[in-house]
């Protein structure tokens, strides 16, 4: 059954609750997050390069706005409590890039993630009126919400030293993650490439295992 669209939470609002975890969710947020259809999630890490550069900060937010920031410490190989849930078939997991996210949590943590909606590939499927599928541009088109992405680049390994107002700065981008794959979700069926989209979620586990395996390019010419 279809769930209801997500509204988009206000930009300028605080998210109905947010909570700073270390190494793992609870159990009070795990039990939370359990109950949603749909996760939005997005990871910070020291680089993009799987196997040498370490996962520091995990994201999460369901529709009800209920935001929250992992820290995770150097050398940390497993968070059972966020492994539950990112490999729980019930709920659909949403990235933005997820070819990146789902390779550094398996990586990282040995997560293996699934299901999968990655809006990066929607929108390309979806918006073919734009060559911009950036986060920033999505969100901009589709939610009305423009990002403030300086903090894209950053030592994201003194996760430690960063204030909670800090964190949730930086946990902005999937305030509005879901709001946005159900416009896609819209788009997709109204054009007649939602079954194709789904093909390509259902894809980006190999992907993600190809680059962890240096094969980034083997589709290639």
């Amino acid at each position: 059954m279809a769930q209801a669209p997500a509204a988009p939470p206000a930009r300028s609002t605080p998210p109905a609750r947010f909570a700073v975890f270390e190494e793992d969710l609870d159990e009070d947020w795990a039990a939370l997050y359990g109950k949603a259809g749909a996760l939005a999630v997005d990871t910070e890490a020291m680089g993009l390069v799987h196997g040498r550069d370490r996962l520091c900060l995990v994201q999460l937010c369901d529709a009800a706005d209920n935001v929250c920031c992992i820290r995770l410490r150097p050398g940390q190989r497993q968070a059972p409590r966020l492994r539950s849930l990112l490999e729980n078939e019930a709920i659909e997991k949403v990235f933005h890039f997820a070819r990146f996210d789902v390779a550094a949590l398996a990586e990282n943590l040995g997560i293996t993630v699934t299901p999968v909606f990655c809006t990066k590939i929607g929108s390309r499927l979806a918006r073919t009126y734009s060559p911009r599928h950036g986060l920033k541009e999505l969100l901009l088109d589709l939610v009305g919400v423009e990002l403030d992405k300086q903090a894209q680049s950053s030592d994201w390994g003194r996760v430690d030293e960063l204030s909670e107002a800090q964190l949730l700065y930086a946990s902005g981008d999937v305030r509005w993650l879901l709001a946005a794959r159900d416009r896609l979700e819209t788009m997709l069926r109204r054009e007649g490439r939602w079954d194709l989209a789904l093909r390509c979620f259902s894809c980006v586990g190999v992907f993600s295992q190809l680059d962890r395996q240096r094969f980034g390019s083997v589709f290639e010419h």
